[in-house]
């Protein structure tokens, strides 16, 4: 005859939380990241011959590894170590800092959410309120451009509008990257901005540290093909006429 074995309450609640910590990181992550990433890899693929500026590798490349890429760059390495002699704090809390930094710009871009969900979405937007029409399209300066050059949109910002309609008419060209202000880093918007490939900026930040991660997040991504958007007045123009560039 056999006796029971009798377990405390507390070994079994640490039992139970195993077990499902280990469900979660062995199935349902994996099932997710496939339910993410299978979709957006069909979606690359058959938009590989119809956009004349392909996907770059980078934007495909994991946000986690991205931030590590930023986090190792001598550059910003180099600024870590100044503002750690300026501020009297130790290296690891300047990376930490950095990587915190690092976290809050770079995007998580996704082409299904992009080039399904987010186009259709901004095609509803632009045709019920516009009657959009194309004026002037340059096919032969178009059709000059390398497949491998990296493209920038130069525009005039008259709308918080003007990100939907510029990403909708370029849809059949590329996907744009643009910079969003904090204005939109609030949940669920910023994650949907940051899986359409744009980055968040701290438009009068005087953080030199904060400064350097944006400036060598934007010369990475541009150097590695990536289209960018830019409106050069650096906000809204309140008359709809063209204002002075906003440099720095």
């Amino acid at each position: 005859m056999s006796d029971g074995v009798a377990i405390p309450a507390w070994l079994l609640v640490v039992m139970a939380a195993l077990a499902v910590w280990a469900l979660y990181e062995h199935v349902v992550v994996p099932a997710l990241r496939f339910l993410v990433t299978h979709p957006a890899n069909q979606v690359i693929d058959e938009l590989g011959e119809r956009l004349r500026i392909g996907i770059r590798p980078f934007q495909r490349t994991k946000r986690q590894a991205l931030i590590h890429s930023l986090l190792a760059d001598r550059r910003v390495q180099a600024a870590a170590e100044k503002y750690a002699r300026d501020k009297d704090v130790t290296l690891p809390a300047a990376l930490r800092r950095v990587e915190r930094y690092a976290r809050e710009i770079v995007p998580a871009f996704n082409a299904y959410l992009y080039f399904r969900i987010g186009y259709w979405i901004g095609r509803w937007i632009a045709r019920s309120l516009y009657r959009v029409r194309i004026g002037y399209v340059d096919s032969e300066g178009i059709a000059k451009v390398g497949s491998d050059a990296t493209v920038v949109f130069v525009m005039n910002h008259r709308s918080n509008m003007d990100y939907v309609l510029a990403a909708y008419l370029a849809a059949d060209q590329a996907a744009l990257s643009y910079a969003v202000g904090e204005w939109a880093r609030i949940w669920p918007l910023s994650a949907l901005i940051r899986a359409m490939g744009a980055y968040f900026v701290r438009r009068n930040s005087k953080d030199e540290l904060y400064r350097r991660v944006l400036e060598r997040y934007i010369a990475m991504a541009t150097e590695a093909g990536v289209p960018q958007a830019v409106f050069p007045e650096g906000g809204l123009t309140r008359d709809g006429l063209m204002r002075e560039p906003k440099l720095g």
